[in-house]
């Protein structure tokens, strides 16, 4: 997949040739670091809900790394709307375009569900009923992190109208459209809390068919902001304004939101608002900078080729993870940061390696 755009035919005037347009590097770079910080939070997350170390230097360490990398799924959401939602995605039209991405994310999403309640039965020992299954698959809670397959599913459903929409009118309509999307989404989230602080309970409830709407703002974003170009001034500022957002986040939910109102507005999660400030930043800093720098040959084909094994390192990830646990119940993921960490390396690594691996196999590439 590139993240370039094909140039579209104006008025009447002849189809031209398609030219391909410059691939954007940055964002190959955005999802190798954003894979990375995904097995970090589900890796180094361990260590952090370990009551017996809370409070300790080491615990602020996997702080600082978990809720530090809460962008991520945003900005993997962004990268996915800047690439699913170019024209050169729907030139054949919608039923070329369900074709070619359902033929991909169906057979993963199906693949892996099944594979993961294996790990339930196998690597947990937990006892599966039938209910229990279809109540797990309509929640889009079979495993941790596979609701973001559902999440992808439903914003191809939806891509066509949206990139048709976004095309018709130009760079302003889809920075409009992305900001109102995004906060709608904020504010419908902030509702439930400031409900409750009342003592009104009225969560929001999302199930697997479901789990996309809140992330149609970032799909948005990531088109509309996919050829941002600031200079030096500028990148710096969006910088440190995102370093100083994601700093605070990480001191507020060390701190166990010490000021309960702001916590009220302000959850620490995918969807929180300063979450999504944080996200905003790293993509437009990523992208600006991205396009003052190439690089060489051999550069490039590797960071193509982690990008693209990116994918088959979020569906294995987790099964290394607890096949390491089932494996070496001895040792101290969760207890030891030390080895947290290093548990964290090895679960990068080795999923990179099957995806690389298993993206050679027929067959078995049509699930990575």
């Amino acid at each position: 997949m590139t993240a370039s755009a094909l140039s579209t035919d104006v008025g009447s005037a002849p189809a031209a040739s398609p030219v391909l347009a410059p691939r954007q590097y940055a964002l190959d770079v955005l999802r190798i670091v954003a894979i990375c910080g995904v097995v970090g939070i589900h890796v180094v997350g361990l260590y952090m809900v370990n009551k017996q170390v809370r409070g300790s230097g080491s615990w602020w360490i996997a702080v600082g790394i978990d809720v530090g990398a809460v962008w991520t799924v945003p900005v993997f959401v962004m990268i996915s709307g800047a690439l699913v939602l170019a024209p050169t995605a729907h030139r054949a039209g919608p039923a070329a375009f369900y074709r070619k991405r359902f033929a991909r994310i169906i057979p993963a999403l199906i693949a892996w569900h099944v594979t993961y309640l294996v790990v339930r039965v196998v690597f947990r020992g937990e006892e599966l009923t039938p209910s229990g299954v279809a109540r797990m698959v309509i929640d889009g809670k079979v495993y941790t992190a596979l609701y973001f397959l559902w999440l992808i599913v439903g914003l191809y459903a939806v891509a066509p109208v949206l990139a048709a929409f976004l095309h018709a009118g130009g760079e302003r309509r889809a920075k409009i459209m992305a900001g109102v999307a995004l906060g709608w989404i904020l504010v419908a989230f902030m509702i439930p809390n400031l409900a409750g602080a009342i003592g009104l309970s009225r969560p929001v409830s999302l199930g697997a068919w479901s789990m996309w709407w809140p992330f149609v703002g970032f799909f948005l974003a990531g088109w509309a902001l996919r050829r941002t170009r600031l200079g030096a001034r500028g990148t710096a500022v969006v910088a440190l304004v995102g370093l100083a957002t994601l700093a605070l986040t990480i001191w507020w939910y060390g701190a166990g939101y010490p000021h309960a109102a702001l916590g009220v507005l302000f959850p620490v999660s995918h969807l929180g608002a300063t979450t999504a400030l944080a996200a905003l930043c790293v993509f437009t800093v990523a992208v600006s900078l991205g396009s003052r720098y190439e690089p060489g040959p051999r550069m490039a084909a590797l960071l193509v080729r982690l990008s693209e094994a990116s994918f088959g390192v979020f569906l294995v990830h987790l099964l290394v993870l607890a096949f390491i646990q089932w494996a070496v119940p001895g040792f101290p993921i969760g207890r030891s940061l030390s080895a947290t960490l290093i548990a964290w390396g090895l679960v990068v690594v080795t999923s990179f390696a099957i995806s690389i691996g298993a993206s050679r196999v027929p067959y078995l590439r049509t699930i990575f």
